[in-house]
C-alpha cells in the first residue's frame, strides 16, 4: 500500500520532517507547502538529488491542495519561528499569526477532500489543533497533536541524566497544555521498576528541578539556535509511523477531552484509526487541579483565537 504525507510548512521543523520521512522509507510520496514557492521548490529539487543515494524511491509535489484528496496524513509545521523570540517565553505568541493561517489551510484541506489524519506540530498546538478539527470538520480522534510527547521525552531525559540511565528505560508523562502550564505528572512515572517518587526520597532527587528542565529545555535549545527541530520533528515521525503500523502505542498527545470540552495532553492508544482510546489516570488531588489550570488556559486562549 502507498503511503503519502503532506507536510504543511517548509521552515526548520518541516524540513526536518520531511527529511526524517524520506530517508527512513516511510513514504512513498511526499508533498511539501510553503508561502515561499521558491524556497519549497528548491526543497523538492534537493530532495530528488538525494534518490540517487537513497535504497528506496519516493515522488515529490508541492503546493498543490488536489494531491490532499489522496493523502494519508498531514503533518502541520506551519509557524513564525521569530515570534517566539520573546522575554515571557511564551509559546501564545505566535496565536494571532498562526491561527490566522490555520482557519486558511483548514479551509483548502476540507476543499480538497482529504479524508486522512492530520497530526500536528504548529504552536500553540493545542488550540490549533482545534482549530484544524473545526476548520476541517474531520472527526475528533483523526486530528491530532504532537502535545506533551515531546515535553514527556524531555523529563525523561532529566530522569535519565540523573541517574545515568538510557532515557527509554523511563515511563511515565508531562500532561497539559504544550506551554507553560504543563506539568510532571510524578505519580505516573517509573524508572529502575520503581515510582520515581520512592526512588527521589532514598536518592535524594530533585524532582521540581527535573520538571523545570522538562518545561523549560524547549527554550534552551531556541536560544542557543533561535529555533528548535530535530526533537519535535521526531515526536511528530514517531505519531505518523504509528498511525502507519496500526501499533496501538500509548503515547502522550494532544487529543480531545471530553471532560473539559477541549484538546490538551493526556495519555491514548494511537492507532490507523488515529485516538483508538484515551487513557484513565489515577492522578493525584495536585495533579488533577493542575491538569484543571492548564485546560482553563488553554480554553482562554482558544476563545481569542476564535474572536476574530
Amino acid at each position: 500500500m502507498s503511503r503519502k504525507v503532506a507536510v504543511i510548512g517548509d521552515g526548520h521543523v518541516g524540513q526536518t520532517v520531511a527529511h526524517h520521512l524520506v530517508v527512513s522509507g516511510l513514504v512513498d510520496k511526499l508533498v511539501l507547502f510553503d508561502l515561499d514557492e521558491a524556497k519549497v521548490k528548491a526543497d523538492v529539487i534537493d530532495f530528488k538529488d538525494a534518490m540517487a543515494n537513497l535504497s528506496h524511491h519516493v515522488e515529490f509535489a508541492y503546493n498543490d491542495y488536489a494531491e490532499l484528496a489522496d493523502t494519508d496524513i498531514i503533518v502541520s509545521a506551519l509557524g513564525n519561528i521569530k515570534l517566539q523570540d520573546n522575554p515571557n517565553n511564551d509559546r501564545f505568541a505566535e496565536l494571532p499569526f498562526t491561527s490566522t493561517q490555520v482557519k486558511d489551510v483548514a479551509k483548502k484541506i476540507k476543499a480538497s477532500g482529504f479524508h486522512g489524519k492530520i497530526v500536528v506540530i504548529t504552536n500553540p498546538v493545542d488550540v490549533i489543533t482545534m482549530l484544524y478539527q473545526e476548520g476541517t470538520g474531520l472527526p475528533k480522534e483523526h486530528v491530532i497533536g504532537t502535545g506533551t510527547l515531546l515535553d514527556s521525552a524531555r523529563m525523561k531525559h532529566a530522569v535519565a541524566n540523573s541517574l545515568e540511565i538510557d532515557p527509554r528505560s523511563v515511563v511515565g508523562y508531562n500532561l497539559g497544555e504544550h506551554g507553560n502550564s504543563q506539568f510532571t505528572a510524578w505519580s505516573t512515572v517509573r524508572v529502575l521498576g520503581k515510582p520515581i517518587t520512592e526512588l527521589a526520597e532514598k536518592q535524594g532527587l530533585n524532582l521540581d528541578e527535573m520538571d523545570k528542565q522538562a518545561r523549560e529545555g524547549g527554550f534552551t535549545v531556541f536560544y542557543g539556535k533561535k529555533y528548535t527541530s530535530y526533537g519535535i520533528a521526531t515526536a511528530a515521525v514517531r505519531l505518523v509511523e504509528t498511525i502507519f503500523n496500526d501499533a496501538h502505542t500509548e503515547l502522550p498527545v494532544s487529543n480531545y477531552a471530553p471532560e473539559y470540552g477541549l484538546y490538551l495532553s493526556y495519555p491514548a492508544i494511537v492507532g490507523a484509526d488515529g485516538i483508538l482510546e484515551r487513557l484513565q489516570l489515577d492522578l493525584t488531588e495536585e495533579e488533577l487541579q493542575k491538569l484543571q489550570v492548564s485546560a482553563d488556559y488553554i480554553k482562554t486562549k482558544f476563545a481569542e483565537s476564535t474572536e476574530k
